[in-house]
């Protein structure tokens, strides 16, 4: 089985073909294609290949699903006795891939 690792929006994703993930917004239409230079692992029957810090020629390939929202987060501060609270939400923008081809 193939495998990468790669990073953007300063998180690390192991990723495989056909594999579909959620990833900090990215600009791009639905139906684009991105790709990514910043291969970090590769993986499969040969071995595992490591970079240092990128694995130099590879890239990942992926089509853009969907730009959508994250689960909400709820930031609620107290401060005791003094009738003081504050409640905000957070919604991270999300880009929603497919990833199509991994090339070393």
């Amino acid at each position: 089985m193939t495998f990468a690792v790669i990073r953007t929006g300063g998180k690390q994703y192991r990723v495989t073909p056909n594999a579909v993930l959620a990833v900090e917004k990215l600009e791009a239409e639905p139906g684009a294609t991105v790709t990514f230079h910043e291969v970090l692992a590769l993986g499969g029957e040969a071995g595992l290949q490591l970079g240092a810090p990128t694995v130099p020629g590879a890239t990942v390939t992926a089509t853009v699903l969907e730009q959508k929202k994250g689960e909400k987060v709820l930031i609620l501060k107290k401060r005791r006795r003094q009738n003081s609270r504050r409640k905000r939400g957070h919604r991270q923008q999300l880009t929603v891939l497919r990833i199509s081809a991994i090339a070393a």
